[in-house]
């Protein structure tokens, strides 16, 4: 290792040759905090789904015929090329939640 190696270097790399590293922003522990809450949101509308006043074979035959619904209007779409406003996962939650 030259002088003109030491020049090239940053601040990250001298800390970790010390076996350092620099502490991390707030928008970075934000923004692993917001992903954990995404995570948590989506797991606890799996267990909304599951834990709907509908029997399983119910809900089964309703998510079925929805996926069936997507698929068709996918496929028709990309067909087509078209795209068009089908229904979001997150609204046949709430068509779901609201019968």
């Amino acid at each position: 290792m030259g002088l003109s190696d030491i020049k090239d270097m940053n601040k990250n790399d001298f800390l970790g040759i010390l076996g350092l590293t620099t502490k991390p922003t707030a928008s970075v522990r934000m923004l692993g905090s917001l992903g954990m809450l995404g995570i948590g949101l989506l797991c606890g509308a799996g267990v909304a789904l599951l834990l709907a006043p509908k029997s399983g074979q119910e809900l089964r035959e309703d998510l079925g015929q929805r996926l069936k619904e997507l698929r068709a209007g996918s496929a028709d779409d990309a067909e087509s090329g078209e795209s068009s406003n089908h229904a979001s996962p997150s609204s046949l939650s709430r068509e779901h939640a609201n019968p």
